[in-house]
């Protein structure tokens, strides 16, 4: 019997693959205690959650055990997106590992900043902010 494990991030999580390259800046070798010292870390985002859940006063409920036609929950989407590379605080991240590969689940307030590439066409402005 086949399975398949899939693994689903929730609210306003990210998963991100860490950079292992980040131990080397500038063509420098960085040894272990000053990398434990780094606050920020970078690597690419895998998967992102749905976002933040928009609380709707309208959809509770005067009687909360009873079952009804309740809108589904809305959700305001997250600025990460996968394949961009993401610069986050180191002490936001939980260490995960599934299927033998570690990964970092960041709350997307964590990311300071995200690096997305894009292909551009001859003519467009290839400014990067």
């Amino acid at each position: 019997m086949k399975t398949l494990r899939k693994l689903i991030i929730v609210g306003d999580r990210v998963l991100i693959e860490p950079d292992e390259r980040m131990e080397t800046r500038a063509g420098l070798f960085l040894p272990p205690t000053v990398k434990e010292k780094d606050k920020v870390l970078g690597g690419r985002v895998i998967k992102v959650g749905p976002g933040y859940p928009v609380n709707d006063p309208s959809a509770v409920l005067e009687e909360p055990w009873k079952q009804s036609q309740v809108e589904p929950i809305r959700y305001i989407p997250l600025q990460a997106q996968e394949g961009d590379y993401a610069l986050f605080l180191k002490d936001a991240g939980i260490e995960i590992e599934f299927e033998e590969k570690k990964y970092l689940i960041v709350p997307h307030s964590a990311i300071l900043a995200l690096i997305r590439t894009t292909i551009l066409e001859d003519d467009e402005d290839d400014r990067g902010f």
